[in-house]
């Protein structure tokens, strides 16, 4: 009897929501020096970072329609300055630790082109709205792990505890649910690799405006990612259901091999399990730069500062580039990405004693205006620099949100990265919203056996 009250006493605490919320006079910043999402409006003190006047919420003139990549609409942007392994010192203030790893460890190759900066992450009115609403009614429960009265866009735009800037790059606006192709390299250490083609078919079920807090069923995204090459891998298919709550139920998963040809239960599929197809150079939690739950670390809010970080990549993710353009030894293609100041929330998350994680300790650098993840410093379990990440975004504009583009995992150990998320080569990606039928498991099955 007494065991049965403390476990009852140990729920009952798990469900209580932790502060979270703020108050009106708080909440209405995001009208006047904040941007509806939070973000500081004015430009900083020395101009590099422009007031935000908006975001780029229409499409440009050489925008051919939906189911077409998004072309510049900055072509005659150029550089303002290289960073590179005789100067980055000079900048190092504004790098992160993965950075300035990468012009100690590539010092005739790696190099940072860093552009005018432009504040183009812009969403719709209604997405606006329900950020303000959040602001004012969302709840961290469940020791963290879940989330209340929020829904369609980011729930804490002025975050006051470590997991709430993580929650909102996990819950930011992306439309209702996409189809895209993400190809995945790992390159070797001598530039050689194979390509890894994959579908994947998602619904973000809390992004849509027309379902509300009371109505997600405690599922955020459904997600469906099929291999289609090479033949070895192809019609391995893994299926999430990412809950809303993973105390009340965690993630649930399931992975199709063909060999085996029946769609079985995966508890694996997350955390520092092995991604797909990804040749050990990634986490199943590193898809998006960070997913799923948060619970073996303790997280902290460092503060804000100012960074280069990838921004605007229009032009490295377009039809002009091949991946063998892309893909080069050492990392990816130095003249290609498009870095700008921005400012950024500095995130850290360090390994619970009382858990385990291969990743000791991560450093994000969450995007003030889109909360989408741009940098990930990762560290042993010796406290010693192994892995970084990137992420390389742009406004699809035409939506309007805020969207990666491409994403890379440097293991500066092994001298290896990867390369994922990209698409130049095949079709390109478009907002689709799905039935949630389409992602029940008994139906997936039918699909994996035709």
């Amino acid at each position: 009897m007494k065991r049965a009250s403390h476990v009852a006493a140990a729920l009952m605490f798990a469900t209580l929501p932790l502060a979270a919320k703020v108050s009106q006079e708080e909440a209405d910043k995001l009208k006047t020096t904040l941007t509806p999402m939070g973000a500081e409006r004015g430009a900083n003190a020395d101009g590099t970072i422009p007031a935000w006047e908006g975001g780029l919420t229409t499409a440009p003139p050489c925008y051919k329609g939906k189911k077409h990549r998004y072309c510049d609409p900055f072509p005659d942007d150029k550089p303002l300055f290289t960073i590179t392994a005789q100067n980055y010192k000079e900048h190092a203030d504004k790098l992160s630790a993965g950075q300035k790893a990468m012009f100690e460890q590539y010092p005739g190759t790696y190099k940072m082109k860093v552009y005018p900066t432009r504040r183009t992450a812009g969403y719709a009115d209604f997405v606006y709205e329900a950020t303000y609403k959040n602001a004012l009614n969302a709840e961290l429960i469940s020791e963290g792990e879940g989330l209340s009265n929020a829904s369609v866009s980011v729930p804490f735009p002025i975050p006051k505890s470590g997991k709430e800037p993580v929650w909102n790059h996990k819950v930011r606006f992306r439309g209702v649910g996409t189809t895209r192709w993400n190809v995945q390299a790992a390159v070797t250490t001598g530039g050689d690799y194979n390509l890894v083609k994959i579908t994947e078919d998602i619904k973000f079920h809390y992004n849509n405006p027309e379902v509300g807090p009371d109505e997600i069923d405690n599922v955020l995204i459904y997600f469906l990612q099929i291999v289609r090459d090479p033949a070895r891998l192809a019609g391995t298919i893994t299926l999430v259901h990412e809950t809303m709550d993973q105390v009340t139920e965690p993630r649930r998963a399931w992975q199709y091999n063909p060999g085996q040809r029946r769609l079985r239960r995966a508890p694996n599929v997350g955390y520092d399990n092995p991604g797909t197809a990804a040749d050990g150079l990634r986490t199943n939690d590193q898809l998006d730069l960070f997913n799923g739950a948060t619970d073996r670390y303790t997280w902290k809010i460092v503060g804000k500062k100012e960074v280069y970080i990838p921004y605007n990549s229009y032009d490295m993710s377009g039809e002009k580039y091949k991946y063998s353009d892309i893909l080069q030894k050492g990392h990816i293609n130095p003249e290609l990405p498009r870095y700008e100041l921005h400012r950024v929330w500095v995130v850290e998350g360090e390994v619970k004693p009382t858990t385990s994680h291969i990743y000791a300790k991560r450093r994000f650098y969450i995007d003030e205006d889109s909360w989408q993840i741009a940098l990930v410093d990762i560290y042993d379990r010796r406290g010693a620099l192994w892995r970084w990440q990137e992420g390389h975004s742009l406004q699809a504009y035409a939506e309007p949100f805020y969207s990666p583009a491409m994403g890379t995992v440097y293991d500066l150990q092994s001298g290896r990265y990867l390369a994922l998320e990209f698409s130049n080569e095949e079709p390109e990606a478009y907002v689709k919203d799905f039935p949630i039928q389409y992602f029940d498991p008994s139906n997936v099955q039918k699909q994996a056996t035709k």
